[in-house]
């Protein structure tokens, strides 16, 4: 979009404090909300957070039902390791199926003929499970991330995540390395793939997939680096992979319930790294070492670079009304001081009746006279989907949450699993699918001049 040439002289507030949060970056580098002390530093091992919500659910944070995960050190180890296999010909009535104390996988090849992997405990790990399941070997429940459009409220019985979706087995020294397997252990302790499940042999070991799969996109180079992201980078990691039940990297099947498995990637292994992608089939989560939130954003100082550009009183050049930006789209924000982006130019204003559309949302930017459609300006405020702290001077397009330069360009041209088949880059404050021409706009104030 071309401006008008007296556009030039408007300022904008987010330019002026850059040098400000570049002096503020060191308070960020060594922060982490959840990372108060060295003592705490070392028992926690990162964050497991759903895309598509912005802090919190919005039917609030409850017990093992939430929007992020902290993963910590386990008081007693409870982490397991393959002990060995045997076959039989009625697992039911196996001892160790019967032990509910006994962790183990079975393999089903026919009705005679299946195949038992044992498990013993490891105390040099820490096992973590996530699912649908409410029961008590889920550590963290996950269910459907719903449209922001559409509240469905039987979501949960249309599901497909499953109810014991995968796990993570995490070294208790550092380097603290995680690696993440498909399917979890359910009540007794079992695991258990079917005849129509989709298992090879190979090699004289038993592995598998589960019913729509666990897949992982891994980031090349450093997630939250505060350096330049090229498009290329950016295009190398959008390669998704499925991990096993046994943690092999496979590449993705023709469709997520595909029985054919695709062809293993002996160069990429399942070990997670700061930013990698999980996706469960209806939810997409991020892993967050600690390591790589140290790097990131805090909560506070996104806050503050919300106050900060609160502070230069930006203006509705029709209203000519201060506007405040809202932490979050739940804030209490008077109708006028409320601020609102025109989303094919990128200013912002304050709501006003001027050059709207009758039969549409969409209206005629009184600034650059563009035909364009309008949304409310709210912060991004889960600092795990940063990838720099930096100002929030840009706002994806078309749901309104800002976020710094990098934070939307990566985003915006990530493509995220969306249903059973197809993959859409979305908001991840949100889940919003982005506009399919520009996923994002940059933000453009106008100061109050006194």
């Amino acid at each position: 979009m071309n401006f008008k040439s007296d556009l030039s002289s408007i300022k904008n507030p987010s330019e002026n404090l850059n040098d400000l949060h570049r002096q503020r970056s060191h308070q960020i580098f060594n922060h982490h909300e959840n990372l108060t002390s060295p003592e705490d530093c070392s028992s926690i091992y990162g964050e497991l957070v759903i895309l598509g919500y912005n802090g919190c659910l919005p039917q609030g944070e409850k017990d093992r039902r939430r929007s992020k995960y902290v993963l910590t050190q386990r008081a007693c180890p409870n982490g397991i390791r393959k002990s060995k296999h045997y076959v039989v010909k009625q697992p039911e009535q196996t001892r160790v199926i019967q032990d509910k104390g006994q962790h183990s996988i079975s393999y089903t090849l026919s009705r005679t003929h299946t195949v038992i992997v044992e498990y013993t405990t490891d105390n040099e790990t820490d096992m973590f499970q996530i699912g649908r399941s409410s029961e008590s070997p889920i550590d963290f429940v996950v269910l459907d991330t719903p449209s922001p459009d559409r509240v469905d409220d039987h979501i949960a019985q249309q599901s497909t995540i499953s109810r014991f979706a995968c796990r993570i087995l995490i070294e208790r020294k550092p380097p603290y390395t995680a690696r993440i397997y498909a399917a979890g252990f359910d009540s007794s302790r079992n695991i258990f793939l079917g005849e129509k499940a989709t298992k090879w042999e190979h090699d004289g070991e038993m592995d598998g997939l589960t019913t729509n799969g666990v897949l992982i996109m891994h980031p090349r180079g450093t997630f939250c680096a505060n350096s330049a992201i090229s498009d290329e980078q950016i295009q190398r990691y959008c390669v998704w992979r499925e991990v096993s039940v046994c943690g092999g990297i496979y590449a993705i099947r023709e469709t997520r319930s595909a029985s054919r498995k695709g062809a293993k990637i002996k160069s990429e292994t399942n070990i997670l790294q700061d930013g990698t992608l999980i996706d469960l089939c209806g939810a997409t989560l991020i892993w967050r070492s600690s390591d790589g939130l140290k790097r990131s954003p805090t909560k506070k100082s996104l806050e503050d670079m919300i106050d900060d550009l609160n502070a230069a009183r930006p203006q509705c050049p029709v209203g000519l009304n201060t506007l405040v930006i809202p932490r979050k789209s739940s804030s209490i924000n008077a109708k006028e001081k409320q601020p609102y982006v025109y989303l094919n130019c990128g200013h912002v204003q304050g709501l006003h009746e001027w050059g709207q559309s009758k039969n549409s949302n969409t209206r005629t930017c009184p600034m650059c006279l563009s035909a364009t459609p309008v949304v409310k300006l709210s912060m991004g405020i889960e600092p795990s989907f940063y990838v720099e702290c930096s100002t929030p001077s840009f706002a994806f397009n078309p749901c309104g949450h800002m976020a710094s330069e990098k934070t939307v360009r990566f985003w915006s041209s990530l493509a995220i699993p969306h249903g059973t088949n197809g993959f859409r880059p979305m908001c991840p404050f949100c889940g919003t699918p982005l506009s399919d021409e520009k996923g994002y706009v940059r933000l453009i104030f106008q100061d109050n001049v006194d």
